[in-house]
């Protein structure tokens, strides 16, 4: 929906300005309440926010520009790997041979 424009103004949606600043779409909403950003509601009621306002947020935020921003990325964080222990059953387990009784090595008393 970017590109549409109220008096000549292109209009951003939550998700659009969400992904510029690699929030979730609530928080930008959140925003909006706060006053942090201004919104403007559809017919419907849904939000959208001047595009020339999210960008210069954007820049005094991030000092990105719009142009700069990557498409869809979040940032990286490197995890390192613990080596994988064998999970141990919550419950004592019981041998039972094929013939019903039971072994006595796993009796308890």
């Amino acid at each position: 929906m970017a590109g549409r424009s109220l008096n000549g103004d292109e209009l951003l949606t939550p998700a659009e300005v969400a992904s510029l600043f690699r929030v979730d779409p609530k928080t930008v909403t959140r925003w909006a309440k706060a006053g942090k950003l201004t919104s403007i509601r559809t017919l419907g009621g849904h939000r959208r926010f001047r595009a020339e306002e999210v960008y210069s947020l954007l820049h005094r935020t991030t000092g990105t520009r719009p142009a700069e921003a990557p498409a869809q990325q979040s940032p990286t964080i490197p995890q390192q790997s613990a080596p994988r222990q064998q999970a141990k059953p919550a419950v004592p387990t019981r041998t039972i041979n094929l013939a019903g009784t039971r072994d006595p090595a796993s009796r308890t008393r």
